[in-house]
């Protein structure tokens, strides 16, 4: 009984330290982490967001686009900037970045302006999630505050982002697991799938759809389908929310209560299953929607961060140093 206990109490210690270090690297995040070292950080890239915004709104969408894909691989870490180099391959070639994820030279942009006045103080992942943010606001969308600390990786993760950020292909089953992998909940799944409020799918990633699927409004379908052939045309765009798609709004969820989901996931959420009524609930309250939003993408921003002395601050956004 005795060697039992002291086993009990060995174990019970040992999950009680690997929740407080857990604890520790989340709690190392700050939202007021450059007021010292750094203090015109968060302006300069809100400046920098604001005029790349004004030049093409629809690079809002993609630096978003940029902190999903780059929280979903290894946490949020500045992993999918990394440029192949002759130790590893680096995630942009994976297939749902490869052609399709963009917005880097913005990020080139912002990191060269906060390294002129704060060298070596930012890392490349604290500016993704800040310039997500800033994108978001400067579409109409809602503001939240971005925890900040991230350390930047040393290497990147192929075959991780081949497998782990969510395809168009993906049923609602799939959709869930995909976030619940990640500690998100189907409920977040939802409201951060409303990023797709804003941006752009290239015709590969919805041909099937259009062309197959028949929970689709049939003039939707046909008139996307001049843009968007049966064979060739893979990269032609078409919105993923038709009614205002460069505005952040709630307008997608509209779209997929009226059958109008671009993507097969899309509609997934509105298809006779378990998510319809919070796609109901969305589509008739922009406020329901921003805010949870906001929430799920500060929990998003949150995964996994490298802190303390793991990682580095790169200096080039694109190499490690």
């Amino acid at each position: 009984m005795a060697s039992y206990s002291s086993s009990f109490i060995r174990t019970i210690t040992i999950c009680v330290f690997v929740v407080l270090v857990v604890g520790m690297a989340s709690a190392q995040l700050s939202s007021t982490y450059y007021n010292s070292s750094c203090p015109n950080a968060l302006s300069t890239i809100k400046s920098a967001v604001n005029s790349a915004v004004a030049n093409e709104r629809r690079m809002g969408a993609s630096l978003l686009r940029l902190h999903f894909h780059d929280c979903f691989v290894n946490g949020c870490d500045a992993s999918i900037l990394l440029d192949d180099t002759a130790n590893f391959t680096g995630e942009k070639t994976a297939k749902p970045n490869n052609g399709s994820v963009r917005g880097f030279d913005v990020i080139d942009t912002i990191k060269s302006k906060v390294e002129s006045i704060c060298p070596g103080v930012v890392s490349c992942a604290d500016i993704v999630a800040v310039a997500a943010r800033d994108s978001v606001a400067a579409l109409g969308g809602p503001s939240w505050t971005v925890q900040l600390g991230r350390r930047d990786s040393t290497t990147a993760n192929l075959s991780t982002a081949n497998s782990d950020i969510p395809a168009p292909t993906l049923n609602l089953s799939g959709l869930i697991s995909a976030f619940s992998n990640k500690g998100l909940t189907a409920k977040e799944m939802v409201a951060l799938s409303g990023s797709h409020t804003i941006g752009q799918a290239r015709c590969t990633n919805f041909r099937a759809r259009i062309y197959n699927e028949t929970n689709i409004n049939t003039s939707f379908a046909s008139s996307l389908k001049s843009n968007c052939p049966s064979n060739g045309s893979d990269n032609n765009l078409s919105p993923l929310d038709a009614i205002s798609p460069t505005s952040f709004d709630n307008a997608y969820y509209k779209d997929l209560v009226s059958k109008k989901g671009l993507l097969h996931s899309d509609q997934q959420l509105y298809n006779g299953g378990s998510t319809d009524s919070q796609v109901t609930t969305y589509s008739r309250s922009s406020s329901s929607f921003l805010t949870d939003f906001a929430n799920a993408m500060v929990k998003m921003g949150n995964l996994s961060p490298l802190t303390g002395t793991n990682g580095q601050i790169r200096t080039n956004c694109r190499k490690t140093n």
